[in-house]
């Protein structure tokens, strides 16, 4: 098992999905994905989770990212279950799962990807096999992890939160900033450390220095 970490390439594989038979690494291009881990077909937490991801999808292809889900389940389920997704989502909001989800019985993604859960011994499927956490990979065009994030199984995630992270990591490439506490897009950014007060200036011409090691400037981040 390759040992993940920031900054490590996203192993390449091939898997089956309900949008048929990709290569990751060819299926990504060059854009940023979204990898994301659900236990298993047919769960409450990760039903409201693939809803609101359907929902949410325009967020995600406005930023040029492409969604993927793993659930360590085969594709006949998967495609049942999309209709509880679907059946789910529609009580909010229209609802289409425009995006594949691979099929992983075996868990040889999710062992490639350290997905699997060694915490709760009642998330395993009716053999004893675990299912996987909560898991969130997003991937840059260059294939290089930028965020990892695991929550438990009985945690759903905070969406907002992981595209407030795609939008500071997106920012941060584009433009020599840093994002403080509790960021937002429209928020004030942090000039990055390396720039001079001089080089600053030209990129910034409205920072401010609150401390000797802090400067902060506003950006129109849309431009």
């Amino acid at each position: 098992m390759v040992n993940l970490r920031l900054g490590s390439i996203a192993p390449d594989f091939d898997a089956d999905t309900t949008e048929g038979p990709i290569k990751f690494h060819q299926w990504a291009g060059d854009s940023w994905v979204m990898l994301f881990s659900h236990p298993g077909d047919f769960t409450p937490v990760c039903t409201t989770e693939l809803a609101d991801i359907s929902h949410r999808l325009p967020q995600f292809v406005k930023r040029g990212v492409k969604i993927i889900g793993i659930s360590a389940d085969g594709l006949q389920t998967h495609h049942e279950w999309i209709e509880d997704i679907i059946e789910i989502g529609n009580k909010t909001a229209p609802t289409c799962v425009e995006y594949p989800i691979i099929a992983d019985p075996e868990r040889t993604i999710s062992k490639l990807y350290d997905m699997l859960d060694e915490q709760d011994e009642t998330n395993v499927d009716e053999e004893g096999l675990p299912y996987t956490i909560r898991t969130v990979f997003i991937i840059d065009p260059h294939k290089k992890i930028r965020t990892m994030l695991q929550y438990p199984a009985s945690v759903g995630r905070d969406f907002d939160e992981v595209i407030r992270i795609i939008d500071a990591l997106q920012i941060s490439d584009k433009h020599k900033v840093m994002t403080p506490s509790s960021w937002k897009k429209g928020d004030d950014l942090i000039v990055h450390p390396s720039l001079s007060d001089e080089e600053a200036r030209k990129l910034f011409p409205q920072f401010k220095t609150q401390l000797p090691y802090l400067r902060t400037t506003p950006l129109d981040v849309d431009k």
